[in-house]
């Protein structure tokens, strides 16, 4: 059994500085090997980030983690 990697991005850390983490976001996606997914760490449900990943040919499958902050696996 094979499984795709998924790469990582927690943009906490960038949003607790007052940083804005679109940039960063977008350079993990063009910088992502054919098949791989990003799993996407924020202290909120990224919702407008949905449609941005999805016109790239991403679908979204967010979760809160039990420490309230949320998790989405675009694949």
């Amino acid at each position: 059994m094979t499984t795709d990697p998924i790469r990582e991005l927690d943009v906490r850390p960038m949003l607790a500085a007052g940083e804005e983490p679109f940039a960063a976001i977008m350079a993990a996606v063009k910088a992502l090997p054919p098949g791989t997914a990003l799993r996407l760490i924020a202290p909120f449900r990224p919702t407008p980030l949905f449609s941005v990943m999805a016109r790239m040919g991403f679908a979204a499958a967010p979760a809160q983690r039990p420490d309230g902050d949320w998790e989405v696996l675009f694949l």
